[in-house]
């Protein structure tokens, strides 16, 4: 279905009229307004938000293998993107892999302003190509004054914007164990209007047994002004998506071989005899309908509807789950002076609602046997918000920011062979929560701003945490709550050649929610007593030589050119996380290591490019030692990672788009684990990442 979608858009774009280009539009071309960033809410130049905030452009995406995002996301400090099977991540900001043992839990995702993660708490990130995405924001630690539940982040992914003009393109990539990779895109844009869709395919033999991975993911974005102060949009995204599952493995076996899937025994088979796998599909449809009513006041409404199936046999159990969502948020923006100062106000709400029917079968080699249970689940979370950023004297903005948060589970057993009970009927309501925010900027001149905030963030437990596969019902597991007190500062030096930023935080949560790895592979979760995570942050990026500027050759020809040369960019995280208060077997772990936290990480690089379109970027990556239980008693080594993507690219006779490349990722085949279990039992810790492997490809677009 999504090539007949894409067929037609690509007849049609060359019948469309071109648009001529007139004085005025010429003027808004060159008058470029300064970079913002979404933010909390309030779009505000980056050195006038009170937030530690990490930013990826398409740019930045583009120094890196097309297959995959982990690698440029691990260059923002405080972020980490882990694979334990292909495409199977695990989103850290600030320590949340904790309680993430697979998937993305604790970090809110939007796409293209649509709520992405699900009204249960978990987010189906997997989904999303590489190549759909222009833009990324990470706003680190507790955001629920703004976007509701959770104390790990925010994740802000958005598409890529259509530049002016009718274009098409077509990629191809290649790489090793059996990587076949695909895109098409066609694209029409004008000032009032743009049209984009985009298909990615991609298919994966896999590093390791048992992790192939097949990927088809077709996207469609509409953008229009309907009206001087209407405008709509529209997104569109449908994702086919399989890959299997080779499971953990102890120290010695992947000492001895790292490429092996968690082998079977006597009295339990492995993956491989289990065919272990997960398949989903998922499609999302999201509205938006913006409207001034003034210069100063102005309202943003989203309403967007999902459904998925899915199937994943594991090594005991097969599940089959399809389930329905939808959901809406609304935010109203004023802007106006008080006492001859600018004051925004920004207030709003977002629902969402999540129904699934969860069936757990016994898994016989790949299919389903006999039915071990039946879920009807209901989930039902909303909040409504407030802030305010007041301009004062001295150049100071003072932000002040509140959600009241509610949640509601519902589950129903209809079918209960695998429980004693039996069916049952189960409810809960989380105690309705304030999280309050307050920050306070100041400027010193345009090179220079310093911050410090103080957050609050309430985390309820998952669907997949109160409702682990092993048929149990972890009714009294509670929600986290936690403070974030944060300072930093960013400013530019060297005539805004050099780029810096640095932020300190202490982080302190009550009621952790911790993972534990059963016998057959099940993971469960308690409520620890505290945490603290306590950390450093820094990136810094500047040009150590510039050539002459040329044109941009992914922009209409009205675009700014792109400064050529040498760029050196690195980003580095001190992370002292420790637990509390924490009583375990008889013993107080207090003062012990966060598992599947590092304390130290680094990520660093050049880009080079220069005007006759060849471009070299060099990278490294490194991570010390990670603590693999809550005891301490074992430890995955630190490791160094180097990688390299280069090509050429240029527009040639002002039409045709190309762009030709290669790279080589682990350069020095390290054996390392991305994505560790943790506390597993029998000590099957380790998810072993690819050894070396090479990538070649090619991008060809032709402007109309």
């Amino acid at each position: 279905m999504p090539y007949c979608f894409l067929l037609l858009l690509l007849l049609w774009l060359p019948l469309l009229p071109a648009r001529a280009q007139t004085p005025a539009d010429t003027a808004r071309a060159v008058a470029l307004p300064e970079a913002t960033v979404t933010g909390y809410g309030q779009r505000l130049p980056l050195r006038r938000t009170a937030a530690a905030i990490g930013v990826l452009d398409a740019r930045a995406i583009q120094q890196f293998n097309p297959a995959a995002l982990t690698q440029a996301v691990n260059t923002l400090p405080g972020v980490r993107l882990e694979e334990r099977a292909t495409a199977s991540y695990r989103l850290s900001i600030r320590g949340s892999t904790l309680r993430s043992p697979f998937g993305v839990r604790n970090v809110k995702v939007y796409y293209n302003g649509i709520p992405f993660t699900e009204a249960g708490g978990s987010t189906p990130l997997n989904l999303l190509d590489p190549a759909l995405i222009g833009r990324l924001e990470v706003l680190k630690g507790p955001a629920g004054s703004v976007y509701g539940a959770g104390t790990g982040g925010v994740a802000l992914f958005g598409t890529p914007e259509v530049a002016a003009g009718r274009h098409v393109a077509a990629g191809a990539t290649v790489g090793s164990y059996g990587l076949r990779r695909s895109t098409l895109t066609a694209e029409t844009g004008s000032a009032t209007s743009s049209v984009r869709t985009q298909y990615a395919h991609q298919e994966l033999d896999g590093y390791r047994q048992q992790s192939a991975l097949q990927r088809d993911v077709f996207a469609l974005d509409l953008r229009t002004v309907a009206s001087p102060k209407t405008t709509l949009a529209a997104h569109l995204l449908y994702a086919d998506i399989s890959y299997q599952l080779p499971g953990g493995l102890t120290r010695a076996q992947f000492e001895a071989d790292p490429r092996q899937a968690r082998p079977g025994t006597a009295t339990a088979p492995g993956t491989v005899a289990q065919q272990a796998f997960y398949a989903s599909r998922t499609g999302l449809l999201g509205l938006t309908h913006g409207y001034a009513f003034t210069d100063r006041l102005d309202v943003q409404t989203t309403l967007y509807g999902s459904g998925m199936a899915i199937r994943t046999p594991y090594l005991v159990d097969y599940e089959r789950n399809t389930g329905l969502g939808l959901g809406g948020r609304t935010a109203l923006s004023y802007r106006t002076a008080l006492a001859g100062r600018v004051l925004r106000l920004q207030g709003g709400a977002e629902y969402q609602a999540g129904f699934t029917n969860g069936r757990s079968y016994q898994n016989n080699g790949g299919t389903p046997g006999p039915l071990r249970y039946d879920d009807e689940i209901t989930t039902t979370t909303g909040f409504v918000f407030a802030q305010a950023d007041y301009s004062l004297p001295a150049d100071l903005l003072l932000t002040v920011a509140a959600s009241y948060n509610r949640l509601r589970y519902g589950i129903g057993r209809v079918s209960g062979a695998a429980t004693p009970a039996g069916s049952y009927q189960f409810g809960r309501s989380f105690r309705p929560e304030v999280s309050p925010r307050v920050a306070l900027l100041k400027e010193f001149g345009s090179n220079l701003s310093v911050y410090a905030s103080v957050s609050t963030g309430f985390s309820p437990p998952t669907i997949d945490e109160i409702r682990p596969s092993d048929a149990s019902l972890n009714g009294d597991l509670q929600a986290e709550r936690g403070t974030s007190y944060e300072v930093g500062a960013r400013g530019q030096l060297l005539g805004q050649r050099l780029r810096y930023e640095l932020n300190v935080f202490d982080f302190e949560l009550r009621e952790t929610i911790v993972s534990s790895t059963t016998d057959q592979g099940i993971v469960v979760f308690r409520n620890t007593g505290r945490t603290h995570q306590r950390g450093l942050e820094a990136a810094l990026s500047g040009w150590l030589w510039q050539a002459a500027a040329v044109p941009a050759a992914t922009s209409g020809p009205t675009a700014a050119a792109e400064p050529t040369g040498l760029r050196a960019w690195a980003s580095y995280a001190y992370n002292n996380f420790r637990f509390g208060s924490y009583p375990s077997g008889g013993q107080d772990l207090a003062g012990n290591r966060l598992t599947g936290t590092a304390p130290h990480t680094l990520s660093a690089g050049l880009d080079f490019s220069e005007p006759h379109g060849f471009y070299l970027s060099p990278n490294l990556s490194h991570q010390a030692r990670v603590v693999l239980n809550d005891a301490n008693s074992a430890e995955a080594p630190g490791y160094w990672v180097f990688g390299a993507r280069g090509g050429w690219r240029r527009t040639l006779a002002r039409r045709l788009d190309t762009n030709l490349y290669a790279g080589l990722d682990n350069a020095t085949d390290r054996r390392y684990s991305l994505g560790n279990d943790l506390n597993a039992f029998g000590g099957r810790y380790f998810q072993p990442a690819p050894g070396r492997a090479w990538y070649a490809g090619a991008t060809v677009g032709w402007r109309f």
